[in-house]
C-alpha cells in the first residue's frame, strides 16, 4: 500500500514526486517508457527559470535522480486502469495492480498523427516525430517539417543544421501559434522555405522509405516534393484515454480539473499536459506537480490518512 501512486515520470510527475519525499510520504511513480516525458528530446531548453541551454536529456535525468535519491520507487509499467474503491484507489498496469490513498495522473500528452496511409509503417523510414532524435539521420538530406507551432519551428531550426534543405509546410497563412523571436530566426535561414496554406497528402515510398510527399496548397495545383525525411509536429494529443470513463475530460481528451489540480473523483489529481488549461510548458508542468502534490498532502493528511 502507498500513500500516492503517480503515473508518468515527465517533469509533472517527478516534480509531484519530490515534493511527496519530502513530506515522507510513500510513492510509486508508474512509467510506460523513459522517465523525462517529451521535454526529454529537446536539445536545448532556454525558458526554463535557472537552467539555460541545458538540454532536455540532462534536465531528465537531473530530475529522475533527484527523486530517486529522495526515497521514490518506480516501477516502469503502463497503466491501463483506475479504480475507486473510495478511500483506496487502485492502479492496474499490464504487470500488477497497486494500491494507494491517493492517484496523481501525470501522463502527459502524446504526438498527434497526420492520419495518412503508410505514416505508421514509415516511421523510422522517413517519418519522425523528432527532429533532436532523428535529425542526426539527414545530413546533408532534404527534409520538411509539418507544422506551425513553436515546436515545429524549433524542429525546422534545429535541421536547418544538419540538411542541405527544410521545407516547413503549415496549413495556415501565417505562425499565429509561434513566438516572433523563432519566426525571425526562420525568416533569417537562407535553407528553410515555408509552404503556407498547405496540407500533405499523401506519403509515397520508394524501397520502403519515404521518396516524397504529395501537397496541396490552396489556389494552388496539387505537387510532390521529394525528401528523405519528414518531421511531423502538429500537436500533442492527451494520454488520458484509459482514465476517461473515471474522470471527466473535455472533448479533446483533456483532464478537467480545478485549480488545486483536483479531479472530480476526491483522492485523484492530474498534473501536466493531460489535463485543461491554457498553456502547457516546462514551467506549468512543475507548477502543476507541485500544486498536485501539496494538495493530496492535504487530502491524505485530512481524510486519506485517516
Amino acid at each position: 500500500m502507498y500513500d500516492v501512486i503517480i503515473i508518468g515520470a515527465g517533469p509533472a510527475g517527478l516534480t509531484a514526486a519530490l515534493y511527496l519525499e519530502r513530506a515522507l510520504k510513500e510513492v510509486l511513480v508508474l512509467e510506460a517508457s523513459s522517465y523525462g516525458g517529451q521535454i526529454l528530446t529537446t536539445d536545448k531548453i532556454d525558458n526554463y527559470p535557472g537552467l539555460p541551454g541545458i538540454s532536455g536529456f540532462d534536465y531528465s535525468n537531473l530530475l529522475y535522480n533527484q527523486a530517486k535519491d529522495m526515497g521514490a520507487e518506480f516501477a516502469f509499467e503502463k497503466a491501463i486502469e483506475i479504480k475507486d474503491k473510495g478511500k483506496i484507489k487502485e492502479v492496474i498496469t499490464e504487470k500488477n495492480t497497486y494500491k494507494a490513498k491517493g492517484v496523481i495522473i501525470a501522463t502527459g500528452a502524446d504526438n498527434r498523427k497526420l492520419g495518412l496511409e503508410n505514416e505508421d509503417k514509415l516511421v523510422g523510414k522517413g517519418v519522425s516525430y523528432c527532429a533532436t532524435c532523428d535529425g542526426a539521420f539527414y545530413k546533408k538530406k532534404i527534409v520538411a517539417v509539418n507544422g506551425g507551432g513553436n515546436t515545429a519551428l524549433e524542429e525546422a531550426l534545429y535541421l536547418s543544421d544538419i540538411a542541405e534543405k527544410v521545407y516547413l509546410i503549415y496549413r495556415r497563412d501565417e505562425f499565429t501559434k509561434a513566438e516572433k523571436k523563432l519566426v525571425k530566426q526562420i525568416e533569417k535561414k537562407e535553407n528553410i522555405e515555408v509552404i503556407f496554406n498547405t496540407i500533405i497528402t499523401k506519403l509515397n515510398e520508394k524501397g520502403g522509405k519515404l521518396a516524397s510527399i504529395n501537397i496541396e496548397t490552396k489556389d494552388e495545383e496539387p505537387k510532390t516534393i521529394d525528401i528523405n525525411g519528414l518531421f511531423i509536429a502538429v500537436g500533442r494529443v492527451p494520454e488520458s484515454e484509459n482514465f476517461a470513463k473515471l474522470v471527466n475530460t473535455d472533448e479533446a481528451g483533456y483532464i478537467e480539473a480545478a485549480e488545486d489540480c483536483s479531479t472530480n473523483v476526491e483522492g485523484i489529481f492530474v498534473a501536466g499536459d493531460n489535463r485543461v488549461k491554457e498553456v502547457r510548458q516546462l514551467t506549468t508542468a512543475t507548477a502543476d506537480g507541485t500544486v498536485a502534490a501539496t494538495n493530496i498532502i492535504k487530502y491524505l493528511n485530512d481524510k486519506g490518512g485517516k
